[in-house]
């Protein structure tokens, strides 16, 4: 027999860690110190194609395995090298308290440089899309190209709402050990009452693993809330991006504003920006083909 519950916070048995009262708080995270590169975890398929590589870059909440269909088309349609990564607490990559974009993109440059993957072709989604920028206005030189999905460089509004989700995600204790078909549908429904949109709720199941016999989330929430202000915060403005830039977005995308657009090509001179006739965040869920059309066509 099994059920699902709603885990009450400092519950004796929690699923997840509290979010209150664990980890360090923001005061304790300096943004001045040097950030200490964690190793990522990542999937690479091999092509024999010389040019270069492209890495995929997952949003907030979410992990490699994201990205897992659209690499494997690319690697097959282009032939060449495609990496998909594990940003710090999120996947099966170490947790840090550190969530800095700062951070992030120093994690990537040591992987990147490990496997011997650069000058690459960076394509981040949402968070993806700001450590793929950091990246790239930190070390020009190693990016051939760069996508950004549906974010921009600077702060916006609707960002906050995003990290509701935590409290409710945590909230969630399966007892016993359901079929995992019934795992998601139950869960899916007790979801359905925060998340209205069958794309979100899809898109935050990518996290959702059975690990154990039990369900969980593999991403490290109580870091992420602590550190949300640094995540929804703009980027480093620090240095300039010559190289070719997409910047695809959904229909009257509130990450995206045309008000942004000057101080995206400032940072960006060649930016080119793409709208797919979609109003929602995840464009790659949403509308896969047309967003794997724009990346081939902006590849070639």
């Amino acid at each position: 027999m099994w059920q699902w519950t709603r885990k009450l916070w400092g519950s004796s048995r929690p699923w997840l860690s509290p979010i209150q009262g664990a980890g360090p708080s923001m005061a304790t995270v300096s943004s001045s110190s040097r950030p200490r590169p964690v190793p990522l975890s990542y999937r690479l398929l091999d092509g024999q194609d010389t040019r270069p590589p492209v890495v995929f870059l997952h949003g907030l909440f979410s992990n490699k395995s994201i990205f897992q269909a659209e690499a494997e088309a690319l690697a097959q349609q282009t032939g060449r090298k495609v990496l998909t990564v594990d940003a710090r607490n999120h996947g099966d990559s170490p947790h840090c308290p550190d969530c800095s974009y700062e951070a992030m993109s120093s994690d990537l440059q040591v992987l990147l440089s490990k496997l011997g993957l650069t000058p690459c072709v960076l394509i981040g989604h949402s968070m993806g899309g700001k450590i793929a920028m950091t990246f790239a206005l930190q070390k020009p030189e190693l990016v051939e190209r760069l996508v950004s999905v549906d974010v921009s460089p600077l702060v916006a509004t609707d960002v906050p709402r995003i990290f509701k989700i935590i409290p409710v995600m945590n909230s969630i204790y399966l007892v016993g050990n359901p079929p995992d078909s019934q795992a998601f549908e139950v869960v899916d429904e007790y979801l359905k009452l925060f998340v209205k949109d069958s794309g979100i709720r899809q898109y935050l199941f990518n996290s959702f693993v059975k690990i154990s016999g039990q369900f969980v989330w593999k991403i490290n929430a109580e870091n992420l809330w602590k550190q949300q202000n640094q995540l929804l915060d703009s980027i480093p403005m620090q240095g300039v991006y010559h190289g070719p830039t997409l910047f695809l977005t959904s229909l009257n995308s509130s990450f995206v504003p045309p008000s942004h657009h000057p101080k995206i090509k400032l940072l960006f001179p060649k930016a080119q920006f793409q709208t797919i006739h979609d109003m929602s965040h995840i464009l790659h869920i949403k509308k896969p083909q047309e967003f794997m059309s724009s990346i081939l066509s902006f590849l070639s």
